[in-house]
């Protein structure tokens, strides 16, 4: 075992997938000399090649589009978008080609592409190297979407998405590349597409979450403990589409409260489908209001570090919102 990064995990899971596979390649603006904007792809140019590593014009269009069609030859693409914000010009290419294209063809054309792009706030980028993006593409069946908020389970879920025969649009939480850090395995291992994980066990309430929110939620937890004697079951999400309804509604069975937790808007967030499947679902088991918290409804990330604090969730607001569902 290895302490390591997030962005560091994000890499060898890259490096291992090149040495694995000959058909894997990356392809995305400075993924080459420079290593990509973050250097989630340094040193892969020089070890591999610049036919595997391939630094792509600056149009997002044309790099998912590249990818479809490699990966409908039988390659295995990783396109790298420098910050999901830059995602949407290639909106129509992963929703209406990547997406359909196993279900038009009848089977007969599969497309075993990963879409990597770093998503999220507090880092001060501003309005448009702060976005969070993943509620658009989680109501797209024929894609997968996954976020990782620790290195062990990046390394291993990025290796799935890699080797899956379907697009996994991989998104990675920025402020945790460096920030996270955990233990990762050298050996050869993956993490299935798919499950949650419950990365703390409680029984007062359950909290959901995904990517740097799952980060903070675990420090409120441990917050809440300490200074409340309030004992919350964190569940990281891991997979967005498909959802792992058995995990979310196991959880809210033994507590009987849910916080749900995410740094995208409020309105219509990912959030609002977690509540809906515990509601629906799961209604006999609660015990307190379905309790969502993200980010506010206005239209980006501020570039202001105040208000860029004041938008972003903490694990200090995260514990005061646990705290008052644990009271009711």
């Amino acid at each position: 075992m290895a302490e390591m990064t997030l962005i560091d995990a994000v890499r060898m899971a890259m490096d291992e997938e090149l040495a694995r596979d000959p058909r894997v390649f990356i392809t995305g603006e400075d993924v080459g000399k420079r290593g990509g904007v973050f250097r989630a792809t340094q040193g892969l140019i020089e070890k591999y090649g610049a036919m595997r590593v391939v630094d792509s014009p600056l149009a997002e269009l044309s790099i998912v589009a590249v990818g479809i069609g490699a990966a409908m030859a039988e390659l295995h693409p990783i396109c790298e978008i420098q910050f999901a914000d830059f995602i949407h010009p290639a909106f129509n290419q992963i929703v209406n080609e990547a997406a359909k294209m196993y279900y038009r063809s009848d089977g007969q054309w599969r497309v075993p592409l990963t879409i990597r792009a770093p998503y999220g706030g507090g880092i001060g980028g501003g309005l448009y190297h702060s976005q969070s993006v993943e509620a658009f593409f989680c109501h797209v069946p024929g894609l997968k979407v996954v976020i990782p908020s620790t290195p062990y389970d990046a390394k291993g879920l990025l290796k799935s998405a890699i080797r899956d025969q379907n697009p996994v649009l991989f998104f990675e939480p920025k402020k945790g590349y460096r920030s996270i850090k955990g233990e990762v395995p050298e050996w050869e291992y993956t993490v299935p597409i798919g499950p949650a994980a419950i990365t703390r066990e409680g029984s007062d309430v359950s909290v959901y979450a995904y990517g740097m929110m799952a980060f903070y939620c675990l420090q409120a937890a441990e917050i809440v403990a300490r200074e409340d004697g309030i004992s919350a079951e964190v569940v990281d999400l891991r997979t967005l589409l498909p959802v792992d309804k058995e995990t979310i509604l196991a959880s809210f069975r033994k507590t009987g409260k849910a916080l749900i937790v995410h740094e995208d808007n409020l309105t219509l967030g990912y959030g609002a489908e977690v509540a809906a499947i515990l509601s629906g679902e799961g209604f006999e088991y609660m015990d307190a209001p379905i309790m969502r918290y993200g980010g506010p409804d206005v239209p980006a990330v501020p570039f202001s570090h105040p208000l860029q604090e004041a938008f972003m969730p903490n694990p200090q607001k995260i514990a005061a919102r646990i705290r008052e569902l644990a009271a009711y």
